[in-house]
């Protein structure tokens, strides 16, 4: 039964794609469309979204057991950097790769492909559940993963000056509305209603908008690019199996040493999330470090593809944990 119902829900996100894919083949968009969407989502829509969903999921006391819960998907990412590492020296896998290769190993697509597909498998309740790893990912991302990329610019020289940290990246607007929900919430403000419904209308554009996007972006990447080299795919391995198995053995540990048991959806979104599509600005950051931009947009493009069978997988295993 819930094997079918996951089908069913990444049918749903598969035909919102395929629906951005053909609107972009079609000619519906121009090349500034893609970038006014992310815009969108990213600095309005879902930081209202992510406002309202607190405020209305969460209280103080489920908010205080919620932040022990973030040892899980912090273990998991720092257990899955060490392992990505060692990937690339017994690879040796070539400079201008290395830091696109271990990003696409650790941190994962959590906006456009995490929150729809969140929101599609287990609705609003799981919202607070899907921030936790959200948190997670984004300082995870923006704190160590940009500077592996950087770090990795084969033009240069030794001894040149490092990336610096960008606080601007660090806390980006999504979080920002995390933080001030959660103020809002610690210190009881109230919220005048005709705000929140404001604050929900937009923030209910997400989910549609994100799928979009993401079908404009694998028109954009060119399906016919599509390889499956070894680098390809030992990343793409570590996407969809070695990631989710570390967090799912921590959890599994906790479980047992400590008898610290996590709620049931609270778990399945974790893991749900842990196996997510590599971060969509991978080619992005590639490019700004001379990285190899085909093979991060190659990354990105399979990964997208290939979730709508890990998903269902997935989520028939999860049942067992």
């Amino acid at each position: 039964m819930i094997f079918f119902q996951s089908i069913q829900s990444v049918l749903s996100i598969i035909i919102m794609i395929a629906l951005g894919y053909i609107l972009k083949r079609q000619g519906w968009f121009d090349e500034s469309f893609g970038k006014s969407i992310s815009s969108l989502i990213t600095r309005v829509a879902l930081p209202a979204s992510i406002f309202v969903s607190v405020l209305k999921n969460l209280t103080r006391e489920s908010l205080f057991q919620l932040s022990g819960s973030l040892i899980y998907p912090v273990g998991a990412v720092i257990i899955s950097y060490i392992l990505a590492y060692a990937l690339v020296k017994l690879l040796k896998v070539r400079p201008g790769r290395r830091g696109i290769f271990m990003n696409a190993i650790v941190n994962a697509n959590t906006i456009f492909i995490g929150l729809p597909l969140n929101i599609a498998l287990f609705g609003e309740k799981a919202l607070p559940y899907f921030l936790v790893y959200y948190v997670t990912n984004t300082v995870s991302t923006w704190a160590f993963g940009v500077f592996l990329i950087s770090n990795d610019d084969p033009t240069k020289v030794k001894g040149e000056n490092k990336a610096k940290l960008n606080w601007k990246k660090l806390l980006p607007p999504p979080l920002l509305g995390f933080i001030v929900a959660i103020i809002f919430l610690l210190v009881g403000i109230p919220v005048p209603s005709f705000i929140n419904a404001t604050l929900g209308y937009v923030g209910s554009i997400v989910t549609p908008l994100s799928l979009l996007y993401i079908g404009i972006v694998l028109h954009d990447a060119g399906l016919k690019s599509i390889r499956f080299d070894r680098d390809t795919v030992v990343a793409l391995l570590g996407r969809f199996v070695l990631a989710p198995a570390v967090l799912i053995a921590l959890i599994a540990l906790g479980s047992n040493a400590f008898g610290a048991s996590l709620a049931p959806l609270l778990k399945q979104t974790l893991i749900v999330q842990s196996a997510t599509p590599m971060l969509a600005v991978l080619p992005i950051l590639a490019n700004e470090a001379h990285g190899d931009v085909k093979y991060a947009t190659n990354l990105v493009t399979t990964s997208t593809i290939l979730f709508v069978v890990v998903v269902p997988i997935l989520m028939e295993l999860v049942q067992f944990i």
